[in-house]
């Protein structure tokens, strides 16, 4: 792993600025208002390397950490942008590269790596499962040749826009696991290009249109055929590898949380110091200088959570506590800076040409997903405080 110096990271955070000073407010605000994905602003990232941030340098990748990894999807929130058209390539390269064999990693990671291989779709949560992953339905049934895939599933975003999509299904019916459920979950890497050749009927997608631009869609698989190629590891351990990448997914979301806080900050403090009411600058009330204060000092303090998981991620440490810690107090962060920005801008802030609203409605996400704030003070009371299982 490249470890980068203090430096270093700095120079690239202000690498990652000056990219996403290309892509200005209005860029977003255009895709937003269309529904559109951000294929310049992808196409930008990855000939700049940045999205291989994760990838080793044998692979054709940076070969960062994840404290480097988090800088970039902060600063690409900060901008005002919106990291959800790219951080999937990031979060699912644990399992590729965790547990997928050398051949896996051969064929797709230079791939990924320069643009020619989109990555971006990871198909795990249905609508009758949630937050409970072991009760997934999709099933892929071993066949001579491989595996056929049935099942249904929400929330698969970017799924028109990859050529991979790492799935998660049962290999084993849940009756024949009982109380172990999780282990008869396996995880698959299915290269779409070829499914939608050779097999277009097999794959049926629905967009769904959300509160903000996020790509996602409703997703059928209809006796779908993949090759024995396509499993990740061991059959039956496709929760176990997907459990390992959680906790990176979540301290890099982290990031993008504490990324829109500082975006929200920035906004607010710079209309407080232009803004005139009553001949005086709004910012010199305590009305509006002191929860945008207060809004910062929960952003910073997040921000250092940040980090340290992401320290402890590099090391080699456990960090499961600290990266739930991360996405919790940043996701509460974000939402407290967005709404003290909306105050802030009062009626201006409803309006899209200011950019607020926009946010408002992306940094709202991070309370939900990728796994409810609820679930996070469930594994602290449960797995960090030693208190009964409360679900």
């Amino acid at each position: 792993m490249v470890k980068l110096t203090t430096e270093a990271r700095e120079n690239l955070r202000q690498e990652v600025r000056t990219l996403c000073s290309e892509f200005p407010n209005s860029y977003w605000r255009k895709l937003d208002l269309d529904r559109e994905y951000p294929y310049e602003f992808v196409d930008a990232l990855t000939k700049s390397g940045y999205l291989s941030a994760l990838i080793p340098e044998q692979y054709g990748g940076k070969g960062y950490g994840m404290t480097e990894a988090t800088i970039i999807l902060e600063e690409i929130n900060r901008s005002g942008g919106h990291a959800a058209g790219c951080h999937a390539q990031m979060y699912t390269m644990g399992a590729l590269l965790k547990h997928g064999s050398e051949e896996q990693k051969q064929q797709y990671l230079p791939g990924i790596a320069d643009g020619s291989i989109r990555f971006q779709a990871f198909s795990v949560t249905e609508e009758n499962a949630g937050s409970n992953t072991t009760a997934i339905e999709t099933f892929a049934e071993k066949t001579a040749n491989g595996y056929v895939v049935n099942g249904h599933k929400n929330w698969t975003s970017r799924l028109l826009q990859s050529d991979l999509v790492m799935l998660l299904a049962r290999t084993t019916p849940i009756e024949d696991v009982r109380e172990k459920r999780a282990a008869g979950l396996s995880l698959f890497l299915v290269d779409l290009r070829i499914i939608r050749e050779q097999q277009p009927e097999s794959l049926v997608v629905e967009p769904v249109r959300a509160m903000f631009n996020y790509a996602t869609n409703q997703v059928w698989y209809k006796d779908m055929e993949i090759p024995a190629e396509c499993l990740i590891g061991e059959e039956g351990n496709g929760f176990r590898y997907v459990l390992d990448g959680m906790n990176a997914e979540r301290t890099l979301l982290a990031a993008e949380a504490i990324g829109d806080g500082y975006f929200f900050i920035d906004k607010a403090t710079s209309y407080a110091n232009e803004r005139v009411v009553f001949n005086r600058k709004i910012g010199e009330n305590q009305g509006i200088q002191f929860p945008i204060a207060r809004a910062y000092a929960a952003v910073k303090a997040a921000d250092l959570m940040r980090y340290e998981a992401a320290r402890k991620f590099d090391e080699g440490e456990k960090f499961g506590e600290q990266a739930n810690l991360a996405k919790f107090l940043s996701s509460e962060a974000s939402w407290q800076a967005a709404n003290v920005c909306l105050d802030t801008f009062g009626g201006y802030g409803f309006v899209d040409e200011y950019d607020v609203e926009r946010k408002f409605r992306e940094t709202r996400m991070y309370q939900v997903a990728p796994v409810s704030n609820n679930m996070i003070l469930a594994y602290l009371g449960q797995n960090v405080l030693k208190m009964p299982r409360s679900y």
